[in-house]
């Protein structure tokens, strides 16, 4: 008989489990992206961070279940299913593109709810909140929806050319626009967890000007990181980004063991 499902296994892939790692870092997806996208980045960091990569309803293992269309009810679910490994040890996040609005959230609620701190929040290829932008990409018909996904090269190039895999890819990325698209910043205290803001220097959907607003956002530190390539620059620039959650989370674990004087 096979054991029931818990939030844990519906939520997250340990694609490198290591169970001993001082933090852990919960990697959101982009929209219509899967957990399998932050395979390359958890297979580079080092033995101290584990990778727990999201897996949004709609796709792969949970293409049966069905979409959220709503950025804070999404950031809800993963904090329900995030909140018994937050109290175990150290969190950081990482979202890219759709993943970083609800990141931001998800580090609302650790914050206000359960009043722990994120080690670091990596906001990638996304404007800030405050800087939030409708295209209206989610209300376009089908070829619209597909020439976007080409645009920026977000969607694996195999499903682009499956047109069965595509027909049952389209319903959950048409989802994930609309919750991108349709989320509603609402202003409040600001994160304490320092902010890393990663882009693309060719991105044309987010100018590193509209990144560089995370730093609104934070009472902590904030700084810039800007990489070679377009809105998906992290699949070239995979080692670097790696390199850069290394560094930052080496730095922060450093400081929380520093003795207080």
């Amino acid at each position: 008989m096979a054991l029931p499902a818990t939030d844990e296994s519906l939520w997250f892939r340990r694609f490198h489990p290591r169970p001993e790692a001082e933090v852990g870092l919960v990697c959101l997806p982009h929209a219509g992206g899967a957990a399998s996208f932050y395979f390359p980045i958890s297979e580079l960091l080092p033995p101290t961070v584990e990778a727990l990569a999201v897996q949004y309803p709609g796709r792969q293992d949970r293409r049966h279940d069905a979409p959220i269309e709503n950025i804070h009810e999404l950031a809800h679910e993963i904090y329900q299913a995030l909140k018994p490994l937050a109290a175990h040890r150290p969190t950081a996040l990482f979202g890219h593109s759709m993943g970083a609005s609800v990141g931001f959230e998800l580090a609302r609620l650790l914050e206000g709810e359960l009043g722990t701190v994120p080690v670091a929040f990596f906001a990638s290829g996304r404007p800030a909140p405050s800087h939030h932008r409708s295209l209206g990409i989610h209300r376009r018909d089908d070829a619209g929806l597909i020439a976007e996904l080409q645009l920026v090269s977000g969607t694996d190039s195999r499903i682009l050319g499956d047109t069965e895999l595509l027909r049952l890819a389209l319903p959950a990325i048409r989802s994930d626009y609309k919750a991108a698209e349709t989320y509603e910043y609402r202003p409040g205290a600001r994160l304490a967890c320092d902010i890393v803001g990663l882009t693309g220097d060719s991105d044309i959907r987010v100018t590193a000007r509209e990144v560089a607003g995370w730093r609104e956002h934070t009472s902590g530190s904030f700084r810039l990181e800007v990489f070679s390539g377009g809105h998906f620059y992290l699949g070239e620039q995979k080692a670097a980004v790696a390199g850069v959650i290394t560094d930052t989370l080496r730095a922060a674990t450093a400081r929380a063991r520093r003795p207080i004087d």
